[in-house]
């Protein structure tokens, strides 16, 4: 089975990708040497489909299910899960089994990374989001009222599942807005992966063992290279996310979904990138025709302020010292981080999402 290995010394973890892999989760995760009490964390749009499934394979677990959404990332729902798993009878030597999409795995994530001053978890990613992006890395967190993930640590998983028929029971719309983050990777680092994507029926929700094993490859990559961020070369990864999680942030969590916003962050990104790089508009046309392939928004929505999303960016984690490190392309398949970009760059850019 496809499988990529995340190099990072004690810290090293398989990711492991085939269809009808979550029938087979007990044996993958006591191969990873896990034998403890584990609880599994889902949201309420999953466990309906996949909970009883898992808990069946481990008799002892525990289940924990969270409202599905954005606004469960937070640290009230923190607290609450620490205090179920407690009750549960969770130690130190349990460990938690993230079944999910994106919120999911940051939020049992960050749980682990805290509970008992940390213990092991599993990624079980089930939306694209997660099954191209965020289940690898180790970037746990919840959100705040200021904006997206700004309480978290680095916790990498033990072992990711990649099941691809979990993606089946997700709605149209669900699916496609997490093809946002594999279009940031061909933009960044595989610019042949643009025709891949382009090929594909978005329609058809049963994207190729070997298509998420190439985007999580060039996660993993990045991050052996840049674990926690300190080179620059990790946040290559926030190419269309400075803008895109302003703009998520702008409105309530929830309402614009994090592909759907970070789509808006793509184009406003590949704006700038022409004006400070001399980027092709061309090659911007080909990142542009994918996202609208995919039914993913490019104009911002009238409700949201010009002056709302500059407020919101001005407390985002990519703001260091109050200066901006921005994500700019060079090349299609090539990136760099910026301090070129100044506000006034990223005003007119937010402004020319309204074109």
């Amino acid at each position: 089975m496809p499988t990529v290995h995340v190099n990072l010394a004690a810290r090293s973890y398989d990711i492991i990708v085939e269809d009808g892999l979550l029938n087979r989760a007990a044996q993958l995760i006591a191969s990873a040497g896990l034998t403890g009490k584990a609880a599994v964390i889902t949201d309420s749009n999953v466990a309906p489909h996949y909970a009883d499934n898992l808990i069946a394979q481990l008799p002892d677990a525990s289940l924990h299910t969270v409202s599905a959404g954005e606004a469960s990332k937070s640290m009230l729902k923190t607290a609450d899960l620490c205090g179920e798993m407690n009750r549960a009878g969770h130690d130190r030597g349990s460990y938690i089994i993230a079944l999910g999409g994106g919120v999911v795995g940051d939020l049992a994530g960050f749980v682990a990374s805290i509970f008992h001053r940390g213990i092991p978890f599993i990624q079980i990613p089930t939306t694209i989001v997660s099954q191209v992006d965020s289940s690898a890395g180790g970037k746990t967190g919840v959100n705040t009222s200021e904006g997206k993930n700004l309480i978290g640590c680095f916790h990498q998983p033990r072992l990711v599942i990649v099941d691809p028929l979990t993606l089946n029971t997700l709605p149209g719309r669900e699916y496609r807005e997490g093809y946002a983050e594999a279009i940031k990777h061909a933009a960044i680092r595989d610019a042949s992966m643009i025709d891949t994507l382009g090929d594909l029926d978005p329609t058809d929700q049963h994207p190729s063992a070997d298509l998420l094993t190439r985007n999580l490859a060039i996660k993993a990559q990045i991050v052996e290279e840049d674990e926690k961020e300190t080179s620059g070369t990790r946040a290559l990864l926030n190419f269309g996310h400075t803008i895109g999680h302003g703009i998520e942030a702008s409105l309530p969590y929830g309402t614009m979904l994090h592909g759907e916003a970070i789509s808006l962050g793509i184009r406003a990104a590949l704006f700038l990138s022409e004006k400070m790089n001399g980027f092709s508009n061309k090659d911007s046309q080909r990142v542009l025709n994918l996202l609208a392939l995919f039914q993913l928004p490019l104009t911002l929505p009238e409700s949201i302020s010009t002056e709302t999303v500059m407020g919101k960016l001005s407390r985002d984690k990519k703001f260091t010292g109050g200066k901006i490190k921005f994500v700019l392309l060079t090349a299609l398949g090539a990136a760099e981080v910026s301090d070129k970009v100044t506000v006034h760059d990223i005003r007119e850019a937010v402004e020319h999402l309204r074109s």
